[in-house]
């Protein structure tokens, strides 16, 4: 046996030196590790180097969770049931290696990484831990360099038997309190029977043969004192990002032995992750690698066998219902969302767009229906809603929009009793909450907090805990504590300290005591040291921790508050397989175990582990060195693992609350720990240790029974009774507490359901039982006074529904806190009545406080009242379309006012609020809008030099008063910015300009443009065609711009004049007509201005001979041939030609007629003409002669009224002058000075 010792030593040796050692780095987030199903990751240092971890979300229901992996963009508005970082991890999506998980660094509301956890209502997929080399799972955070010695290493059979039961107990003689107790025995009993009664371990060791390839495993035992685990091992490639192969392992005693079920799923189907059922753990659903076939298996009988279904979509994550076993929502790699009702059999599509994590099932008791779905949509970038509807009903007629308006992306958190949202604007987030499933109400923290960025830390207990970073923060956050409905915030603690995790999310280090009502642990950073504070009152008063008198060694320490303290590691496990820096649980109330230092401030260097056995009143050292410690035998005993990167193999027990430890041996061999298993809340008191013995050996199990260490189950007379203390004082929340513990040293197996509350009493109530109001300070002397902010006889809303109101007196209790006021009564509000006051503060916004609208939504609007007898006080308010109402008093506005604009404008809403004392009033100028679907630029296509161009944009559908046009010309480095669809526009430079014009409507922007021929003079021809034309005009600019090319070409054929002298321009609308444009050559100087003047003279009459002969024709298609013809000749060069005909030239050939007309009409009969004065010039007549309105002779002349034209007629006129040019408002203007109005005739 020696010999054989000595081989095997010296085998594992040379190993150990040719190969590198493999240590387990854990990557997620994950609940009490009985209800999972673990994951552990092997990955060469290469790819470590290179890659990014994996980090899986897992929720599992009524556990807690840890994560310091949670993405930041993923998770940030994730509830988060007991993770450190941010989210409620209900979900089982996973960021792949290699892909980095976005940071919510941007401005988003999120649940921060907390310490401690919710109820959770969810389970998913379970968690990951990987192995790597260099970094042992044990440690996942920043800690102090170690040497890495040579571990022993003692050969084993790696073939997959079983081996057998050994039984390992080293025990000696410790030293005595106030220090820990070593006891150990010496080498020679390793291995050998135990005497009888004496405390020991059962252990069994069984290899997974044939998987040593395999660098990923997930780990899941069913708890609740089931036989059954599960392991999936999976080898992952790197390279290919993909899983190439899979085993799954079953164990159905506790882990004494496993068989392969590769041939009941398959052999050659490949398994990527596998899901349980948090609601009945038999249930079991496995997923197949999508990249060989898109399969999911279902097993009912904790896998003893399974079904298969092929499914048409790859899932990246699942959301168990948190009371329907069978129910499941399914997130697909499109950003899908759906769901199945029997177990993944059948899936329906719930909804698309759905933003990564954001969907949640019902909140039992606070939704209707048990199959409702919370989902966030994103409907644009940066920009989501919040849509409610039934899990297989989720269509367009049965979504709820519950949220007015639209949310940030990433901004929806369903949790507990809350929803909450965040809207930014203006750069500024605000922050929403709808508590009870009732409207959404803003969160309201004190006036010039000004966050930047906020966090939900915790909804337990109905009270919201926040993160908030204020405006003059950068690393630190400062902790708020909510009222029930989550809408006031007063400060508890400024400065915690925060960290990123390695996916970009906020760590806020936080920690809630498990047992202990009110009891939280919190970093802050104080004069550029971080030190650890205690709170016994939920926050109401912080206090530094006691350091322990004497260290581990017995030595006197001499730490003096507040000088020196005690400083702990707050952050929850990022790994499931470990207990991470500190510990504490419900059923052992007053025992917390956690990795610190002493001294001035917290640091890394030279760590230990640290108990209390009394709340947090006194300390003791118990390790010198960082170990990993959990309860065991429901929180009766504990355990430590060293946290080393040496492979190990011994463990300690405690049975005393840490005050004597025995050292236990769990393996012959040492081996690289990868992680604990353990069912803590079961009888069974069963614990698995797995890893490696070296890094290309198969995954070794260990089975470890620890009943051996107790001789009998506890009795009455094995307990004793232990009274809660804050520092001396009796009374913590309100009440004099006394709990039960088992006496140290018995070993005697606790029950799970002994009651460790013995007795509570209420106390009188002081200062301390209750927080500070909303707008209220606590002061140095313990009172709240208000703020220099606050008016406390402001806001009289709370008079909206009775005769009396509840008038804060700068107090209010601490939630949870039970304790009972004197007659007094001298912290609760008072009842006053409402006395009459006039309106004050009356301000009108709408809700989330956009100023702009799209016309047929609905707007809502928000009244609110700073100061007065809201009761008594009515509310009108004018919507500026016409529409008013009155509402009797402010509380009937409380959920908002909807309204519904018809037409695009800006409407000026008006708030107006009066009663019997007075009155007030609050204005806004709300803009509503449509969407701009395009432009048109109406412009001349040639110009004169020095002289004015008109431009119009022409918008559809049209608008009004809401656009902004911004009109760029040729290189001009700023636009001119005008609220109208026209312009004018001076040419200094002659050639060709490009004019753009860009219409802007809300974050609309479109543009269309145009090129414009600058020339000193030109000469241009009116042109119509045959009729045919019309009926193939489709009236869009493309088909325009090709006829008026073709035509060009027509006219450049026939005369012989270059094209590039030549514009021809059609024009829109029916009949079809155009304009030619006829420039002079450029390369005449412009000395010869003159003869170029000539030139164009004797060009247009070639073209007016060539047009009236019907020269110029082009064929349109096969059999239709346009002939094109001279409308008119244009009397002079055309300067501002528009969407219409030549206007200027109409305008000024009809200018000339009528002026003819009206002449000859008033010369013929100006004395016959009753309204018409004349002075004549008759030597013989000395006075002007004035012409009555009625004649006096019978023989003169009337003009009849029928000789006039009718209204009727002159209408027709001007909409044909419409039709033809364009010329309406002239040809208004000449008509009513031609034939005024003649009733008195």
């Amino acid at each position: 046996m020696g010999l054989w010792s000595v081989w095997t030593f010296s085998l594992l040796a040379l190993l150990h030196l040719l190969y590198p050692k493999f240590v387990a780095h854990a990557e997620i987030s994950s609940a009490k590790t009985n209800d999972e199903f673990h994951h552990m990751e092997i990955t060469p240092t290469e790819a470590r180097v290179t890659r990014k971890s994996k980090v899986l979300h897992e929720i599992h229901n009524g556990t807690k969770v840890f994560g310091a992996f949670e993405t930041g963009a993923a998770g940030i508005l994730k509830p988060n049931n007991g993770n450190r970082v941010g989210k409620e991890s209900g979900r089982g999506e996973e960021v792949p290696i290699g892909i980095k998980a976005a940071s919510n660094s941007d401005q988003h509301l999120k649940t921060a990484g907390k310490k401690y956890g919710n109820k959770s209502n969810h389970k998913e997929k379970l968690p990951v831990a990987s192995m790597m080399q260099e970094d042992n799972i044990f440690d996942t955070r920043k800690r102090a360099k170690r040497s890495v010695g040579t571990g022993e290493n003692v050969d084993r059979s790696n073939s997959g038997e079983a081996q057998p039961k050994e039984w390992f107990l080293e025990t000696v003689q410790g030293v005595s309190n106030p220090r820990a107790e070593y006891r150990r025995s010496g080498e020679e009993a390793r291995g050998s029977n135990p005497r009888p009664g004496e405390p020991h371990l059962d252990t069994s060791t069984f290899a997974l043969s044939g998987d040593s390839a395999h660098n990923q495993a997930m780990v899941h035992w069913s708890g609740h004192n089931s036989s059954v685990i599960l392991i999936l091992t999976k080898l992952y490639d790197f390279n290919l990002g993909a899983v190439t192969e899979s085993s799954l392992w079953r164990s159905n005693d506790y882990g004494s032995t496993y068989t392969k079920l590769n041939d009941k799923v398959g052999s050659r189907t490949v398994l990527s992750y596998l899901y349980v059922c948090p609601t009945n753990k038999q249930k079991i659903m496995m997923l197949s690698d999508p990249e060989v076939e898109s399969a999911v298996l279902i097993s009912s009988d904790e896998g003893a066998s399974f079904e298969k279904y092929t499914i048409n979509f790859n899932i990246l994550s699942l959301l168990f219902h948190p009371a329907q076993e069978n129910w499941i929502l399914a997130y697909s790699h499109d950003s899908k969302l759906y769901s199945s009702l029997d177990f993944g059999r059948k899936w329906q599509l719930v909804h698309d767009n759905v933003m990564l994590g954001r969907f949640y099932w019902a909140v039992m008791g606070l939704d209707r229906e048990s199959d409702v779905v919370h989902i966030e949509t994103r409907i644009a970038k940066g920009r989501a809603q919040y849509v409610k509807c039934r899990a297989q009903r989720c269509t367009d007629a049965n979504r709820q929009y519950l949220f007015p308006g639209h949310v940030d992306t990433n901004s929806l958190v369903v949790q507990d009793e809350y929803v909450f949202t965040q809207v930014t604007k203006s750069g500024r987030a605000s922050y929403f909450v709808s508590y009870m499933r009732e409207s959404f109400k803003r969160m309201k923290l004190p006036k010039y907090c000004l966050p930047k960025d906020m966090h939900i830390i915790s909804t337990d207990e109905k009270q919201v805990f926040a993160a908030v970073q204020e405006w003059n923060q950068n690393n630190t956050y400062s902790l708020y504590i909510s009222d029930s409905p989550g809408v006031y915030f007063i400060l508890s603690l400024e400065n915690l300290r925060t960290s990123r995790g390695p996916a970009g999310n906020l760590l806020v280090d936080f920690y809630k005591v498990e047992g202990i009502n009110g009891m939280y642990l919190a970093n802050k950073l104080l004069d550029n040291h971080v030190k650890t504070f205690i709170t016994y009152n939920k926050g109401q008063t912080w206090a530094l921790l006691p350091a322990p008198a004497t260290d581990v060694a017995g030595n006197n320490l001499h730490c003096i508050l507040p000088f020196c303290s005690l400083h702990l590691h707050l952050e929850m496990s990022e790994n499931p397989y470990t207990s991470g820096p500190i510990t504490s649980k419900k059923s052992v109330p007053g025992i917390i175990v956690a990795t610190g230092n002493i001294g001035t401030e917290l640091s890394s260097t030279n760590l230990g582990m640290f108990i209390t056995s009394d709340a947090g009143n006194s300390w003791r050292q118990i390790f010198d060195e960082e170990h990993n410690v959990w309860f065991l035998d429901n929180g009766g005993a504990l355990l430590a693992v060293l946290h080393a990167a040496t492979p190990i193999r011994h463990l300690w027990i405690s049975l005393d609350e840490g005050k004597k430890w025995d050292r236990h041996s769990f393996s012959l061999a040492p081996l690289y720990v990868d992680g604990v298993l353990m069912e803590p809340e079961s009888d069974n008191h069963i614990i698995t240790f797995f890893g490696h013995f070296s890094h290309r050996s198969e995954w070794q199990l260990i089975k470890i029974d620890y009943k051996g260490l107790f001789n009998r189950r506890c009795m009455d007379g094995d307990y004793q009774t232990w009274h809660l203390r804050n520092k001396g004082e009796q009374c913590v929340m309100g009440e004099k507490q006394i709990y039960m513990k088992r006496r140290p040293g018995n070993r005697c197996m606790l029950a799970q359901d002994y009651s460790r509350l013995y007795s509570s009493e209420p106390c009188l109530c002081t200062s301390y039982d209750f927080e500070c109001d909303y707008g209220w300070e606590r002061q140095v002397d313990g009172k709240c006074s208000p703020a220099f902010w606050f008016n406390p006889n402001g806001a009289a809303k709370s008079c909206s529904t009775s005769q009396s109101f509840l008038n804060s007196t700068g107090y209010r209790k601490v939630l949870s806190n039970n304790c009972k006021e004197d007659g007094r009564n001298v912290y609760s509000p008072k009842r006053q009545p409402c006395r009459p006051r006039p309106p004050r503060g009356l301000r009108l916004s709408t809700s989330p406080g956009e100023l702009a609208a799209s016309v047929g939504n609905n707007v809502t609007f928000m009244v609110y009242l700073d100061d007065g007898d809201s009761l008594r006080t009515s509310i009108q308010l004018d919507f500026g379309d016409g529409i008013k109402i009155t509402y009797s008093n402010l509380s009937r506005t409380d959920d908002g006012i909807k309204h519904v604009y018809r037409a695009t404008g800006i409407y000026r809403v008006t708030a107006f609020a009066e009663n019997s004392q007075g009155s007030d009033s609050s204005t806004l100028f709300l803009h509503i809008t449509s969407p701009v679907e395009r432009v048109y630029l109406s412009a001349p296509i040639v110009a004169i030099r020095g002289k004015e161009a008109n431009l119009t944009a022409v918008v559809w559908p049209s608008h009004t008063r809401i656009l902004t046009f911004f009109w760029w010309f040729d290189n001009s480095s700023e636009p001119i910015i005008t609220l109208e669809g026209s312009i004018s526009y001076t040419f200094q430079k002659e050639g060709k300009n490009k004019v753009t014009v860009q219409v802007a409507s809300g974050s609309t922007i479109i543009q269309d443009s145009k090129v414009i021929t600058v020339k000193e003079f030109f000469r241009s021809l009116l042109l119509s065609f045959s009729p045919a034309l019309d009926e193939h005009n489709p009236d869009i600019p493309e088909w325009r711009e090709d006829v008026g090319r073709v035509v060009r070409t027509a006219l450049s054929q026939v005369s012989g004049v270059l094209e590039d002298q030549l514009l021809v321009s059609l024009y829109p609308g029916l009949p079809s007509t155009a304009e030619l444009f006829i420039l002079p050559d450029e390369h005449m100087s412009s000395e010869h201005k003159r003869s170029s003047e000539e030139a164009l003279e004797t060009i247009s009459n070639i073209f007016v001979t060539a047009l009236n002969q019907g020269l110029i024709q082009f064929e349109l298609k096969a059999d239709i041939r346009i002939i094109v013809y001279m409308t008119q000749q244009t009397l002079a060069p055309l300067v501002d030609s528009n969407s219409i005909h030549s206007g200027s030239a109409m305008l000024m050939l009809l200018t000339v007629v009528f002026v003819g007309l009206a002449a000859f009409f008033i010369y013929k009969f100006k004395r016959k003409i009753p309204w018409i004065h004349v002075q004549t010039e008759d030597s013989q007549e000395k006075d002007p002669e004035v012409i009555s309105t009625v004649g006096q002779n019978d023989t003169m002349t009337k003009v009849k009224l029928s000789e006039f034209p009718s209204p009727k007629e002159l209408m027709e006129k001007e909409l044909e002058a419409r039709s033809r040019g364009g010329i309406g408002r002239n040809m208004e203007r000449i008509v009513t000075r031609e034939f005024p109005n003649c009733t008195n005739v």
